[in-house]
């Protein structure tokens, strides 16, 4: 493979990474790859299959989260920020994983212009720094409501830290009556590590990029 046009690298939970593009900047402006299917399956050992893309504009102070899907066949989900900025949380709710009840944070803006990809099973939410917050998202499976959950952002137990203040958060009412992490856990919604694990060893294994295209 030639030269690599993204930096992809754990974020210590398994099924987690941050893409960092490598940006081409001139007088004229910038440009980067922000998505390389056969350098994420490299890193990934699979590669993301393409089945919905999503974008959310969001005001300052928006909470969107804590949501999961049930597994298999869940909702993997790479996220970048087009306009304006967000903390972009990844927790594991995988019941049996080696890092259940953590989370990750990663600031996605302008600057930087990362990325985050999450596996099916893990859970997701973003806090927008900025009004006209954009994101986009890339997703394995399309959004089906009998499959998804929530869980309530604000639980002390999760330990998100967000960097508003609490009284300027904004939540859906969806978000704001989501359980707890502890009463999600006690129901037997919770995604299985293991199921997850078997989940993934399933998916495709990457195709080796064509020289020609690659440039080797």
């Amino acid at each position: 493979m030639g030269e690599l046009t993204v930096r992809i690298e754990s974020l210590g939970i398994d099924g987690a990474f941050v893409i960092t593009p490598v940006a081409h900047a001139d007088r004229r402006g910038m440009f980067m790859e922000w998505y390389r299917a056969d350098q994420f399956g490299t890193a990934a050992g699979h590669p993301l299959g393409l089945a919905q893309a999503n974008i959310s504009v969001s005001a300052r102070g928006t909470v969107r989260g804590v949501h999961y899907a049930d597994t298999p066949p869940g909702q993997a989900k790479y996220v970048t920020c087009v306009s304006g900025a967000v903390i972009d949380y990844v927790i594991d709710l995988r019941t049996g994983s080696p890092t259940f009840g953590q989370h990750r944070t990663v600031r996605l803006d302008t600057t930087g212009r990362r990325a985050v990809y999450l596996a099916e099973g893990l859970g997701h939410a973003i806090c927008a720094l900025e009004d006209q917050t954009t994101l986009v998202y890339l997703c394995s499976e399309p959004y089906t409501p009998q499959a998804e959950h929530e869980i309530s952002p604000l639980d002390p137990e999760l330990g998100l830290d967000f960097p508003i203040a609490r009284s300027e958060l904004i939540l859906s009412e969806k978000d704001l009556a989501a359980p707890s992490f502890a009463e999600a856990a006690a129901s037997g919604v919770l995604p299985s590590y293991a199921v997850c694990q078997a989940f993934y060893r399933s998916l495709p294994v990457p195709r080796d990029p064509d020289p020609k295209t690659y440039g080797v």
